[in-house]
């Protein structure tokens, strides 16, 4: 959580270095080609139920 109470998310991380600057920053959230392409919500569900640990 920060000062104004609110979570932060990081859209287009899409290589290992910003997300791991990201992570320095704090930055609890994040989404782009880094993590998945776009996808419908079949696959989604199937890469969530894999519990990734980036």
């Amino acid at each position: 959580m920060h000062p104004l109470g609110m979570d932060i998310v990081a859209e287009g991380v899409e290589v290992a270095q910003q997300l791991s600057q990201l992570r320095e920053l704090k930055c609890e959230y994040g989404q782009g080609y880094f993590f998945s392409k776009p996808t419908d919500s079949i696959a989604a569900s199937k890469l969530l139920a894999k519990m990734p640990q980036w």
